[in-house]
């Protein structure tokens, strides 16, 4: 039987070398953001808001034109924390 991941952590790689993690419960929160917000304004240069919801009171906006790649990750309850 196939393990469920408990959730997935997206690593956005943006232009200039930074480095930003975001958390979804799962992976249709993932797509829907990702096709609903990022996709359609991939080549802007305006600002689109990123969901943090692990983090109360703090928010991340990111221009989608300098997001240079998407790594998304599974990770499940028995997984050991890399740091």
């Amino acid at each position: 039987m196939p393990r469920t991941p408990n959730e997935y952590v997206v690593h956005l790689m943006i232009e200039g070398g930074h480095r930003e993690e975001i958390r979804f419960s799962n992976i249709q929160e993932f797509q829907k953001w990702y096709s609903s917000e990022l996709v359609p304004k991939s080549a802007s240069s305006e600002f689109i808001s990123v969901p943090i919801k692990n983090v109360q009171g703090e928010y991340m906006v990111v221009r989608p034109s300098k997001i240079v790649a998407i790594r998304v990750e599974p990770v499940f309850s028995s997984s050991v924390e890399r740091y």
